[in-house]
């Protein structure tokens, strides 16, 4: 890819410029067309924040985004971006985008996710069921993992999905790329659901502790809709 590329941020009211993703460094093009996630622990654009810092970890997390996101690329095609290049020898995917992530226009705009997306909460819902069909758990659920293009969510990040029928893992296995606040929620919800951090625990377990961990990116009746699907 010839294009010039820029870091990719998201400027948080109150926080600034605040990196969009904890393991890989995020790019974007000039003209707001391709968005690139690279697996490269930049330290300049993690501002010496790096969380992941272990070259297997981040080698496993660039598999699984490749593994998983071609995954949904070959069978729900409108559903994540379309991959314009993938380089393994620089571990970058390239994807179109239009524009800045979902999360994003919210915090542009000023206002919630129906004044970007009237039907935002059926979108994500068919993409929820889409990873479902294929026998996926995807927990990277974070309203800037998705673009809106033409009136469409595209789903990334991927990096932290797995098949329904892998071995189980626990908390402590998986927190180098879990945000301290998101931690912090995480924790508030163990003793209700008697999870230990450091137990592995059943996928359906670990799905519902993370989407009780977003009930602050998320409106609740969004996250009950979500909890209360057959296949979640």
């Amino acid at each position: 890819m010839c294009m010039d590329y820029e870091y990719y941020y998201n400027d948080v009211p109150g926080k600034g410029l605040c990196r969009n993703n904890l393991i890989y460094t995020s790019l974007i093009s000039h003209d707001k067309k391709t968005f690139v996630q690279w697996y490269f622990n930049d330290g300049v654009y993690h501002k010496g924040q790096n969380q992941v810092v272990d070259p297997e970890k981040m080698d496993e997390k660039w598999q699984r985004e490749v593994k998983f996101l071609s995954l949904m690329q070959k069978n729900y095609p409108d559903l994540v971006p379309e991959i314009l290049d993938i380089d393994y020898k620089e571990r970058k995917i390239y994807l179109r985008i239009d524009g800045s992530d979902f999360w994003q226009r919210s915090l542009d705009r000023k206002c919630n996710f129906d004044g970007v997306l009237a039907d935002w909460q059926e979108q994500m819902i068919v993409i929820i069921n889409a990873h479902s069909s294929l026998g996926l758990r995807k927990y990277s659920m974070h309203p800037s993992s998705y673009f809106l293009i033409n009136g469409r969510l595209k789903s990334i990040n991927y990096f932290f999905t797995y098949y329904k029928n892998e071995k189980n893992i626990s908390i402590k296995e998986v927190e180098s790329h879990i945000h301290t606040t998101r931690q912090d929620e995480i924790r508030k919800n163990l003793k209700t659901l008697g999870i230990e951090w450091d137990k592995p625990q059943p996928w359906k377990t670990m799905n519902r502790l993370c989407w009780e961990s977003f009930r602050n990116n998320y409106p609740n009746d969004f996250i009950d809709k979500v909890l209360n699907l057959d296949n979640v």
